[in-house]
């Protein structure tokens, strides 16, 4: 799942974006002080930071510096009512990797993320459409194929198929599962992994002779082409 943290302090933008970005299955935390954003961005791995300008405490471009002097490399997108070319060159040169003007349509920002994401994607080897066997996942339009079939997935049975496609022919623990597609800590009392690896099960492997979602006894699970489970 991607996590985006929103730093805005006009409730009604703020609302706008948390509840369009939710939809499209982003966790978003939603902060409007500028000291307060610069703490959790300094505490938490963010995939995304959306950053207002005019901020109370501190404005978004010294929480941009302060970012990058941290060397947090999370995607820094500005906000600002002002539009010119300074304020924008300002943006940019405190570490912001985009600069959008108020006010903006929704699918441009969310097409800016995106092109921001596959890009970084691009440089840790995931790809927009990325495949393994014949199973494809195009990260842009959130669709799954196996061998052209497409495959209906609910939110978080695609964040939970994307991680283990980015963790392919790796084994992943039920402990990593939980953080990465829930950002919980993982209880022993609980079986909400296994419970949607079944669910996922169901959908990607049921109705095709090679299995690529497997059980690793005593360690979790792996996607990869095997006859056998271990």
């Amino acid at each position: 799942m991607i996590k985006c943290l929103l730093v805005e302090d006009d409730s009604s933008v703020a609302s706008f974006i948390q509840e369009g970005l939710t939809e499209k299955g982003y966790q978003v935390e939603l902060v409007s002080d500028g000291f307060k954003a610069a703490e959790l961005i300094s505490q938490h791995e963010y995939d995304v930071v959306i950053l207002d300008v005019m901020l109370p405490g501190i404005d978004g471009f010294e929480i941009c510096k302060i970012t990058r002097k941290r060397n947090i490399a999370s995607i820094i997108i500005i906000l600002s009512a002002l539009g010119n070319p300074e304020e924008k060159i300002k943006g940019l040169e405190a570490g912001a990797d985009d600069f959008m003007s108020k006010p903006f349509h929704f699918r441009e920002l969310l097409a800016r993320i995106n092109a921001h994401l596959r890009r970084k994607q691009l440089e840790q080897g995931v790809f927009e459409a990325d495949r393994y066997a014949d199973l494809e996942v195009n990260v842009e339009q959130n669709s799954v194929k196996r061998a052209g079939k497409e495959i209906m997935l609910t939110p978080r049975e695609y964040n939970l198929l994307l991680f283990l496609l980015r963790n392919r022919e790796k084994v992943v623990s039920r402990v990593e599962i939980a953080q990465a597609v829930w950002d919980i800590h993982f209880s022993s009392n609980t079986n909400v992994v296994d419970v949607y690896i079944n669910y996922l099960r169901n959908k990607i492997d049921k109705n095709f002779s090679t299995k690529l979602i497997h059980t690793i006894k005593g360690r979790g699970y792996q996607l990869a082409q095997k006859s056998d489970e271990s």
